[in-house]
């Protein structure tokens, strides 16, 4: 595999509206976030992303210990943000890697949208690049966590749902 074929695509269809998939990808990453995905020492974590260009994307402990991840690059609500991942193959922070995780909100309708991931610059890994490229593109790796966010949307948005017809039965 040349470096040039190092990027990982992986797309999914949620069924919810375009700005709520946005939110709940990044505002609400902890809701979904899978507890195997952490760097730091505490298995009990939440995943933060700060909503804004230059902003953290990081774990903090339940202890208050903090690892980054990576920062903001591009944050463009409801329909694109580019993230870097500054994780190395020995799944430390090291922003000499400084990958690029591309996410787009793709309204096919009111109610769906079509999430784009990109995951790219993985040669950046070096002589790891082909075996950081398997781990992304595995089951588990991008494509599991786009499963996890549009269960989290589709669920969050179910709940709004039922709670707002709740209150117009009062």
């Amino acid at each position: 595999m040349e470096a040039k074929d190092l990027v990982v695509r992986k797309s999914i269809t949620v069924n919810a509206p375009a700005a709520h998939a946005f939110a709940v990808f990044a505002e609400k990453q902890d809701t979904w976030w899978p507890r195997s995905h952490h760097i730091g020492a505490r298995e009990k974590f939440s995943a933060i992303l700060e909503p804004k260009v230059g902003g953290r994307w990081y774990e903090r402990g339940d202890d208050g210990g903090e690892c980054n991840w990576g920062r903001v690059l591009v944050w463009e609500p409801p329909h694109r943000m580019v993230l870097s991942r500054d994780i190395n193959a020995q799944w430390k922070y090291d922003p000499s890697v400084a990958n690029e995780v591309e996410v787009k909100f793709i309204a096919e309708s009111r109610e769906r949208t079509r999430v784009e991931l990109e995951h790219r610059k993985i040669e950046r890994y070096g002589d790891k690049a082909e075996a950081m490229h398997k781990a992304f593109d595995s089951p588990d790796g991008c494509a599991g966590l786009l499963r996890a966010m549009a269960q989290a949307a589709g669920e969050s948005l179910s709940r709004a749902k039922v709670s707002a017809a709740c209150d117009t039965r009062r």
